[in-house]
């Protein structure tokens, strides 16, 4: 029989829907159960500094977790460098601290006010004092993908036709059309969040997990004993299938 595995969507700064997940697969894997995050731990949500403690605190503790990294947890880390970095995939009228992407909720949580009258350079500043380094290094060390021998974990997709080992940084933290459109088997099937729906759905040769935490919804967790896969819910295990 299969260990099973467990994955964790998009969580957007929702620290008390993250403690949720936790309790369900705890329930019903026990404390040492394996867990994938899909990326997008912070922005939006109202504590996205008690989210990185959450994960730093299990990574420090030595609990069999992966950490993949999203495209908003790559815009913090950007914005924390020495000269902060823009995002080149965002439109050119929109930078992380925008109250659309939500790096303003993020600093926020962290106690950095970011108002359109404020400088970018105080802001900067405030952020490096205000920021503890062990959520830098969380960051910094954030994996882009993770593969068992069903199943390839990552933030929002893959680009059809390219070996799962050949995939680039920005499909796999950026991707949407042309993944999402593609019906064909992949070499695995891809567990991902980064675009929101109203439920966690399986499309069969892909299964989204983004159900919209950033905007207040329930956080989705599922669980995989190879290909086969269910969602947790108060209730126990649900078929998650396409």
């Amino acid at each position: 029989m299969t260990d099973p595995i467990y994955a964790i969507g998009d969580i957007h700064g929702q620290l008390h829907e993250l403690q949720r997940a936790l309790s369900l697969i705890e329930r019903d894997g026990g404390p040492e159960a394996r867990i994938v995050f899909l990326g997008d731990y912070t922005d939006r949500g109202p504590d996205s500094r008690g989210v990185l403690d959450r994960l730093v605190q299990g990574q420090k503790a030595g609990s069999p977790w992966t950490f993949i990294k999203g495209n908003h947890d790559r815009m913090f880390e950007w914005f924390m460098q020495d000269y902060p970095r823009h995002e080149a995939y965002l439109p050119i009228n929109l930078y992380w601290l925008h109250e659309r992407l939500g790096g303003d909720t993020t600093l926020a949580s962290y106690g950095v006010e970011f108002t359109s009258r404020n400088r970018m350079l105080a802001v900067h500043r405030a952020a490096r004092e205000a920021v503890p380094q062990d959520h830098l290094d969380f960051l910094a060390n954030l994996d882009l993908s993770f593969q068992t021998d069903d199943l390839f974990f990552c933030h929002a997709g893959i680009r059809p036709g390219v070996p799962l080992d050949k995939q680039d940084e920005e499909d796999l933290l950026w991707i949407r059309g042309e993944f999402h459109d593609e019906t064909a088997p992949h070499p695995k099937l891809i567990v991902h969040g980064h675009t929101p729906i109203s439920a966690a759905r399986h499309y069969g040769n892909r299964i989204n997990l983004d159900s919209g935490a950033g905007y207040g919804e329930r956080l989705s967790v599922a669980v995989f004993e190879g290909r086969e896969s269910w969602l947790l819910t108060d209730d126990g295990r649900v078929p998650l299938t396409p």
